[in-house]
């Protein structure tokens, strides 16, 4: 790992992981020249319907999922802290890691849209810099509040964001595969099969453990 090179963070809920999430890391990780991503599963996202996953399985699924790629990383920081999954919170943790490397969070265009409502927002960027996926020939439209606080940040070029530890915002359009993780669920709990959608990995995961069926649910163990 170069270890001048920028790190990244990508959370989010992986209720479940599936191929949306791991070509959209992919893509970032080369785009952004990164020395590794991680990915975070949120515990108790604050944003969102809590996971209907068991973290552990939610976690195994992760792992499964990146084995054989050493440059995503399976981080489990929020799953270990109680309360709910801030993400200032965890980027405070990999910013004391980290020491003055750049840090970048990856963010899809939803959520970086809706930062004014995040938790301490204003903090996210002073510990690191912004990633915004979207797809091709799409644009973003930042509301007068979010648009104020990124005047004078956005970078065009990815190398940029190895100059500076925190603050710059970067748009990266990436390859969007239209799969969603609510769509697998409703899939699997109507008996279908996600197979394409998911790894071979996490499809058997998801099979053994029963979760997301509707008569099953999880088997916990």
């Amino acid at each position: 790992m170069n270890p001048e090179a920028p790190l990244g963070m990508f959370g989010g809920t992986f209720d479940p992981v599936h191929h949306g999430h791991l070509r959209t890391a992919l893509e970032v990780l080369e785009a952004c020249r990164l020395a590794e991503l991680r990915l975070v599963p949120a515990s108790v996202p604050p944003h969102r319907p809590q996971p209907q996953a068991p973290a552990r399985l939610r976690l195994e699924m992760l792992r499964r999922a990146v084995a054989g790629e050493p440059r995503l990383v399976v981080d489990d920081c929020e799953l270990r802290r109680a309360g709910p999954s801030y993400t200032v919170d965890t980027l405070a943790g990999l910013r004391a890691q980290a020491g003055g490397r750049p840090l970048c969070l990856v963010l899809g265009a939803d959520a970086f849209l809706g930062l004014p409502g995040w938790h301490r927002w204003p903090e996210i960027l002073q510990l690191a810099h912004l990633v915004v996926v979207q797809r091709p020939g799409s644009r973003l439209a930042p509301g007068d509040e979010l648009a104020a606080a990124l005047a004078g940040r956005y970078c065009a070029n990815p190398a940029e964001l190895a100059q500076a530890a925190a603050g710059r915002v970067l748009v990266c359009e990436v390859t969007q595969l239209d799969i969603s993780a609510s769509a697998i669920r409703r899939l699997v709990a109507g008996g279908g099969d996600p197979r394409y959608l998911v790894p071979d990995a996490v499809r058997g995961l998801i099979a053994e453990s029963g979760c997301y069926r509707m008569t099953d649910g999880c088997k916990e163990e």
